[in-house]
């Protein structure tokens, strides 16, 4: 008894570490890099969205960190374009930034968490792009 006492604790704690773990990116159809699936351009389109709603408010429109609401925030918003930030970064540590907040990752915790976007890893790779594309701009 004891056995399966550890078997099943070890086999929730495994569940436990990966479901609260990293990001994984969404695979295409055939699990290869290569044209987008119809799940990747919905959430292409609805990372879009958020975006719009909610990252730009302290991020800003072109990703500068001028948004609206940065003008009150200290310390002020992450600038997407900075070449530096952006090589010292991996997309699994901007995806846990965007998921889990700014807290979860040594960072301001005025950066809040978006819970409601775990388990939608199109979305969450589709944010982490948005970002990415701002590199340098």
């Amino acid at each position: 008894m004891t056995s399966l006492l550890r078997v099943s604790f070890l086999l929730c704690a495994a569940a436990a570490v990966a479901a609260c773990g990293g990001y994984t990116p969404p695979a295409t159809a055939n699990g290869s890099p290569g044209k987008q699936t119809a799940t990747a351009a919905a959430g292409a389109k609805e990372a879009k969205e958020i975006f719009a709603s909610l990252c730009f408010t302290c991020h800003g429109n072109t990703g500068h960190g001028d948004g609206p609401g940065a003008a009150t925030l200290n310390p002020k918003p992450r600038t997407f374009a900075d070449v530096t930030w952006q090589d010292s970064v991996t997309d699994d540590h901007i995806a846990k930034t965007i998921v889990y907040g700014g807290a979860a990752v040594g960072k301001s915790p005025v950066m809040v968490a978006n819970p409601q976007l775990k388990g939608k890893s199109e979305v969450v790779a589709s944010l982490v792009k948005i970002v990415r594309d701002f590199r340098g701009k």
